[in-house]
Parts: C-alpha cells; sequence; structure tokens
C-alpha cells in the first residue's frame, strides 16, 4: 500500500512539472520573433553537404562529427593506451620481465612503426597531428608526478651504509660510458645529428643518454629477486641511487649548456640551480622535516595538506624549467626532500602513484612510440650503427660497472650481477631521450636507436642474471657440500601473519627436540608492481608476528619476502631450490571451488617433491593432546611424523585406524587441539559430507612427497 501510494505521488509531482516545463517553453517561442536562428548541428550539416540532409544523414554527420571532436580523440587514445599498456605489461611479466619493458613495447607498437605503418588510417584517426601537443602535456604532467615518486623512493640515508663502494662504482659506471658515449659521438655526428646542432651539445648528450641507470626499473627486478636484503640488493640499490642524484645532476648541466650555447654562458644557469638547490635543502625541507612528523597518519593527510605537498612540487618544477634545467630535475628533488618518515611517504605515494603510472605515464610512452620510427633504419649501415649503440652501451655500463665492483673488492659473482642491475636503462632513458629530442639534439634515427638500446638493456638484465646465477651455481654443486638430509628443513609459506604464526607453532611441534633444524618463514605479495615503500611495509607487517612467536618459542628461522606475479609458482620453485624435506601452508580456497586443497593447493601439491603440510587451523595454539587417523597402509608413514613431535612427555599422541569416521562424535574429538591425516582420507570424509568436519579442531592434512 505505502509503495503504491509513494508511486501516484511521484507521477503527480514529475506531471504537474513536466506541464509547467512545457508552458513556459510554449511562451519562450514568442520571443524568438525577428532574430535569425539556425541549429549549430544543422549550420555545420548544411556547410558541409552544400544543401538540405534527411534526419538520418543529418545524425550520421553529426554523429561522425562527434567522433572527430577532440576531447571524444583524447579519451578514445586514454582508452586504448591504458588497455595495451596493461595488456602488454601483464603478458611481459609472464615472460619474467619487469612490466615497463612491455608499456614501452606497447608504445612502440602504436607509433608509426607498427600500427602507423600496417595500419595508417586507423593511426591517423586515432593519433591525428592536432592531438599530440595535448598528449605531450598530458604525458610530461605524469612524467612530473612520476619523478616526485622518484625522488620520494630515493631513500638518501641508505648512501650512507655503503657510500665509498657506492659512490666508487656508481660514478665509475657513469664516466667510463659517459666517456665512451663522447667517443662514438666523433664517428656518428656528421651522419645522424641535426644540421643546425653543435657537436659539443651532441657529444655531451650522448654521454649522459649511455650513462643512464633505470633507478626504479632495477629496485623492482631486485625486489622481484627477493635479494633485497642480501649484500649483491643492498648494493645494487645503493649504487643506482648514488648513480641517479649524479646523473640528473650531470643531466642538469648538460641542459643548461645545450640551452646557453657554451660553457661560460650556462655558468649563470648552473650558479642559479646550484642556488636553488641550497635553498631547498637548507630551508624548505628542514620545514618539511617537522612538517612531516605532525602529519604522520593517513587520519591526518587531508586535502590541505595533499595539495600543499602538490604545491611545493609543481613550484619546484617551475622555478627549475624557468631556470633552464628541466620540469623533472624540480620534481625528483622536491621528492628527495619529503620527509624520510616512512609512514609519510607511503600515504602520499598511494595518493598519486595510480594516477600517474596508471593513467599518464603511459601517455609517455605511447608519445615516445609514436616519436619512434624503426622504419627510418631502412639500410644495413643503419642497423650496423644501431648495433654499435647497444654494444658500446653494454659494455660501458656492465663493464664500468663490473670492474669497479671487482675493483672494490666484490667477488666475480657480486661483481657481474652489479653490472647487469646497473645496465638496465628503461623508462629514466626514454625520459632523457625525449629531452634531447624536444632540445633538437637527436634526430629521428639516433632517437630510434637509442629506444632499442633502451628497450634492449633492460630486456638483457633478467636472462643475464639467471645466466649469472645458473654459472656460478654449477660450479658450487661442483663442490662436496654436507648431507641435505642431515636437518629437517621446513619451509613455510603463509599469507595473513596470523597464518604464518599458527604454522611457525606447529613447525615447532612437528621438529624433533634435539634434531638440527631449518626453517624458512616465506610471505609473498602477489603483485609485481609494488613500490619499494609498499614492500618494506608489507614485509614489516607480515613478519612482525611471526618473528614474535619465532622468538617466544625459541625457534631460530630465515624470512624470505618477494613480491611476485605468479604465487604457485614461487613457492614451487622455493621449495624445489631449496630442497624441503616439508613444505607447511595455511588452507585456502580459490574463486571457483570450495575445496580447501583444491586450486593453488592442488597445483602445489602435484609439482613439489617434498611432504606437504596443510594447516586448516582453527584457532590453533599448542599441541598438547593430538590425533592421528590412519585408514590404512597407504598412511602409516603418519606414524613417523607422530614420533617427531617435540617433547613427548609433554604430548599425548593418540594413534586411531578409523573406518568410514564411525567413531569420530563429537565429544570425542573436542579433547584434541590438533588432528592429523593424510590428504586422501581427507578428500573421502569430504566428498561423503562427515559430520566430524564440522566441529573437528584445527587440521594439519599431510599429503606425502616424493622424496
Amino acid at each position: 500500500m505505502k509503495i503504491s501510494k509513494s508511486i501516484l505521488t511521484y507521477s503527480i509531482i514529475i506531471s504537474i512539472f513536466c506541464l509547467l516545463i512545457w508552458l513556459v517553453l510554449d511562451k519562450g517561442y514568442l520571443l524568438e520573433e525577428g532574430k535569425l536562428i539556425t541549429a549549430a548541428s544543422e549550420t555545420a550539416v548544411t556547410a558541409d553537404s552544400g544543401g538540405s540532409l534527411s534526419v538520418f544523414e543529418t545524425f550520421v554527420k553529426e554523429f561522425v562529427h562527434n567522433l572527430k571532436h577532440p576531447l571524444a580523440i583524447l579519451i578514445i587514445q586514454l582508452i586504448i593506451i591504458i588497455s595495451i599498456s596493461r595488456l602488454f605489461g601483464y603478458l611481459f611479466t609472464k615472460i619474467r620481465q619487469p612490466s615497463v619493458v612491455g608499456e614501452i613495447v606497447a608504445g612502440i607498437v602504436l607509433g608509426p612503426s607498427l600500427v602507423g605503418m600496417y595500419f595508417p588510417e586507423f593511426s591517423a584517426f586515432l593519433f591525428p597531428a592536432e592531438s599530440l601537443k595535448p598528449l605531450q602535456f598530458f604525458s610530461q604532467i605524469g612524467l612530473v608526478l612520476f619523478m616526485f615518486i622518484i625522488g620520494m623512493e630515493l631513500d638518501v640515508k641508505v648512501l650512507k651504509h655503503k657510500a665509498q663502494q657506492a659512490v666508487v662504482i656508481s660514478h665509475a659506471s657513469i664516466v667510463f660510458p659517459y666517456f665512451l658515449g663522447v667517443l662514438l659521438s666523433l664517428f656518428i655526428y656528421k651522419e645522424y645529428c641535426p644540421d643546425t646542432v653543435e657537436f659539443m651539445p651532441f657529444a655531451l648528450f650522448m654521454g649522459i643518454a649511455m650513462s643512464i641507470t633505470a633507478f626504479p626499473v632495477l629496485a623492482r627486478i631486485v625486489q622481484e629477486r627477493g635479494i633485497t636484503k642480501t649484500h649483491i640488493g643492498t648494493l645494487a640499490i645503493t649504487c643506482a641511487a648514488a648513480d641517479d642524484v649524479t646523473a640528473w645532476c650531470i643531466l642538469a648541466a648538460v641542459i643548461a649548456i645545450v640551452k646557453a650555447g657554451n660553457i661560460y654562458n650556462a655558468l649563470f644557469t648552473i650558479a642559479l640551480s646550484v642556488g636553488y638547490v641550497i635553498v631547498m635543502l637548507k630551508i624548505v625541507q628542514p620545514f618539511l622535516k617537522k612538517f612531516g612528523s605532525v602529519y604522520v597518519s593517513k587520519e591526518n593527510l587531508n586535502k590541505t595538506v595533499v595539495a600543499f605537498i602538490f604545491i611545493i612540487m609543481l613550484g619546484s618544477a617551475y622555478m627549475t624549467e624557468v631556470i633552464g634545467i628541466h620540469a623533472l630535475f624540480g620534481a625528483f628533488l622536491a621528492g628527495v626532500i619529503m620527509p624520510q618518515n616512512l609512514n609519510f611517504k607511503k600515504v602520499l605515494v598511494e595518493k598519486i602513484e595510480d594516477v600517474s603510472l596508471v593513467l599518464l605515464l603511459p601517455l609517455f610512452f605511447v608519445f615516445t612510440g609514436l616519436r619512434t620510427q624503426i622504419g627510418l633504419l631502412n639500410d644495413p649501415t643503419h642497423w650496423l650503427v644501431c648495433f654499435i649503440v647497444i654494444a658500446v652501451a653494454v659494455v660501458g655500463k656492465f663493464g664500468g660497472s663490473m670492474v669497479a665492483a671487482r675493483i672494490v673488492g666484490e667477488d666475480w659473482k657480486s661483481s657481474l650481477s652489479i653490472g647487469a642491475l646497473m645496465n638496465t636503462r628503461g623508462l629514466m632513458e626514454l625520459i632523457v631521450l625525449n629531452i634531447g629530442y624536444d632540445l633538437g639534439i637527436l634526430s629521428p634515427e639516433i632517437f630510434a636507436m637509442m629506444v632499442l638500446m633502451a628497450l634492449s638493456t633492460t630486456l638483457m638484465t633478467n636472462p643475464v642474471l639467471e645466466f649469472i646465477d645458473w654459472i656460478f651455481a654449477k660450479f658450487e654443486k661442483a663442490k662436496p657440500v654436507e648431507d641435505i638430509h642431515a636437518a629437517l628443513d621446513i619451509l613455510i609459506s603463509f599469507g595473513p601473519s596470523k597464518t604464518g604464526s599458527a604454522l611457525m607453532r606447529l613447525a615447532n611441534f612437528i621438529t624433533a627436540g634435539k634434531r638440527a633444524k631449518k626453517i624458512t618463514a616465506m610471505h609473498l605479495t602477489p603483485s609485481l608492481e609494488i613500490n619499494p615503500h609498499d614492500a618494506l611495509l608489507f614485509e614489516k607487517e607480515a613478519f612482525g608476528p611471526v618473528r614474535l612467536t619465532g622468538h617466544e618459542l625459541g625457534l631460530g628461522f630465515e624470512t624470505k619476502y618477494k613480491a611476485v606475479d605468479d604465487v604457485e609458482k614461487e613457492i614451487i620453485q622455493t621449495a624445489r631450490q631449496g630442497q624441503y624435506e616439508l613444505l607447511l601452508v595455511g588452507s585456502a580456497k580459490s574463486a571457483f571451488t570450495e575445496k580447501i586443497t583444491g586450486g593453488k593447493i592442488k597445483h602445489i601439491i602435484e609439482s613439489v617433491d617434498c611432504t606437504v603440510g596443510i594447516l586448516v587451523d582453527n584457532n590453533f595454539r599448542t599441541a598438547e593432546n593430538v590425533l592421528f587417523l590412519l585408514s590404512g597402509e597407504e598412511d602409516e608413514y603418519l606414524s613417523g611424523y607422530a614420533q617427531k613431535f617435540i617433547a613427548p612427555e609433554k604430548v599425548k599422541i593418540t594413534m586411531l585406524n578409523v573406518n568410514e569416521n564411525q567413531a569420530l562424535d563429537k565429544a570425542f574429538l573436542e579433547q584434541f587441539q590438533l588432528v592429523v591425516l593424510d590428504i586422501k582420507h581427507w578428500k573421502k570424509a569430504a566428498e561423503a559430507h562427515s559430520a566430524w568436519i564440522s566441529y573437528s579442531p584445527s587440521l594439519l592434512i599431510f599429503s606425502k612427497g616424493k622424496l
């Protein structure tokens, strides 16, 4: 009744006001007398056609006109660019490449090198010449935000820990390739440099283009490979950080020289730049430090505070652009001087990162792709020069870093790994190349060659690192090793920290009291696209309770954290490579099955060689009274695990042979804290919907391994 009354009231109100609006419009027609009025759409259509059109033809004309409207073009550009960039980024992560490499390739594919060559009409519609300027401005905003984030991700404190080694390696990895770039300029200047550009600007720019390391890509590769806390990972990140700061300072000086025409005229620009840096470091940074100590939480970091941070960033970018050393340097410096409080940075990055990395940065890749004309390299000579450019870049960066690392005392494996990592150029190289292109220093041909160089050096990083690991692993295997079965090695893989703590308690009970053991607790973040600050926080949050539990139990254990694209694959590889005897995981349901032993767990069980223990946690804390369910000869191996339980005088073990679980009533099971059984027994009980499952305590389901 109430619903009918509401509908009636609604209908009456709408009808009355529609009638009133119609009366007003009817009276308004009288005001048009004496005016020459023609509909805008009708004027446009008749002007195009030279005469009158039918209603349908008018609609079609208007529809086509709307398709070509600048806003419609921009929106469809964003849709296609974001979609293709994400697709290529995803595909490249599947072949163990950074997603940024896929996004760079997506930009080249959408440019004249592929789509423009084979689908020229579609390319002309999607990227008309008049749309390129707005696209460039949007991409520059994305770069300003990106460089601000990179500045915030750069932890200057890390330079203090390994300052001497890092400075030697990073500066050697700049000076050597810089020299080779300048030397290469002697041979390619006449053929590939624009006619209006002098040799010095061209040579200086080729030098800096050869010297760049992509700090964000390197950091993500280190993070993906799980070597962040290792000696190699720490040193590589430190060297890349020092490299980043030094290279951008050199780039600022080179831009100043290029714009001024000579070194002497550039001294004024350089002096202003130095003064500006001093003001930012000595005046603005101390103020921001106090500011950050107040606004440390998401609750306090309101829109006004974020607006203030944006003003600092944009003001810094504006000043460096006006001084003459590019807005990106100012954005980078603004990020560097942001408060070092990790929580402040995390909240701030969260507010900026998605918009800059997902929405705006792909525009830069596509804009770079539109400039990259690989078709210009149309004869063997061009491709030979391109190969030489890539070779010089690799020899300079890889070789310079490797030799310097050896000189400061690193072993061969560390030196080669640091060389491979420092050779990564990625997005930072594209930024430098676009600056050179905008300044008119780089011709389209040399620009295309350098883009291919940036792509090649980034693509080779992971394969080279894996080859280095394989070579040295082969060498190490040749050495005599201790019997791997002398200790009960347990790998714990967990998601929520609560599950990690429960698995640590279980590992404590399942390990023989006096027997030597190795326990590794592993937590994986299922994404390669997290920034280093988030990775640190995720690791801290995941392992905090687990460490407390381990220390409470007096367990010695290692921790392993990685951000990965494929969690199951990483668990399987770790279990195999570590030659663990037992893998402990928490139960999990997939989106497609209710079975706790299905989905990812099923794949892991089928792929690893060791025994797998799946904990169905029901507030598991102790195992003073444990029930082992045996149903036949195939699960007799569980008796061996019963003998492993620690402190037998404190643990009561009950071995029960059951037939279709008839003896498992609620009162009987309430006396136990843990029930242990084989996975086949569990599957039969689950399929039969056995009543005891609903009131059982925590379960430990074993799947016997192949070892």
